[in-house]
């Protein structure tokens, strides 16, 4: 697990031997079963969780009590609330594993000493912020430009190997749909 997060890191900035072996005995790893929980609303966050392997989302339970997955998380990404974990607030978010995962585990106080001992790490994280940001972005480009379908249809084509991995429920509900919907579009009856 923290191989894949050195991997990850390397693709970035370049890490000496001894900055490499300060940052792997700094962090945790842990493996997740499928539904567990890294995150309830409520809870304060104080964890940055990357996913070495396996699938988690962040989502939300709307006002009708129906969950709204608003990001997945696969291999290589990184998944927080971001808000309550730099503001110490509670969190209005859900995490949670879609599959069994195996997580490198990186606590707030622990990421502010490692950032101040290695600052190469600082541009590691700025870039993943931004592609995170970016990514977000385009998330709600699609769902305010494209109708229903065409959403499903470019999530398809950009991710065929993961539709196939997510429950259908959850990436109708990603992409702003009824999973009744999901169905009717599968079957080609919209």
């Amino acid at each position: 697990m923290i191989t894949a997060l050195l991997n990850h890191v390397q693709k970035f900035v370049s890490l000496e031997p001894e900055e490499i072996d300060l940052l792997e005995s700094s962090i945790l790893s842990s493996k997740v079963k499928k539904k567990d929980h890294l995150l309830k609303e409520g809870q304060i966050c104080h964890t940055m969780y990357f996913i070495a392997k396996g699938c988690a989302r962040q989502y939300i339970i709307n006002s009708k009590g129906i969950e709204q997955t608003l990001q997945f998380g696969i291999e290589n990404w990184w998944m927080t609330d971001y808000i309550s974990y730099h503001n110490n607030v509670p969190s209005h978010f859900y995490i949670q594993a879609v599959e069994n995962c195996e997580i490198v585990v990186l606590e707030k106080n622990v990421l502010e000493s490692i950032l101040v001992q290695i600052p190469k790490l600082e541009r590691y994280f700025r870039i993943v912020s931004q592609k995170s940001f970016g990514a977000a972005q385009m998330r709600i480009k699609f769902l305010f430009t494209m109708s229903a379908e065409e959403r499903y249809n470019h999530f398809k084509n950009q991710q065929p190997d993961f539709v196939q991995r997510v429950p259908q429920y959850m990436l109708a509900s990603y992409l702003d749909f009824s999973a009744e919907f999901m169905s009717k579009i599968r079957a080609g009856k919209v």
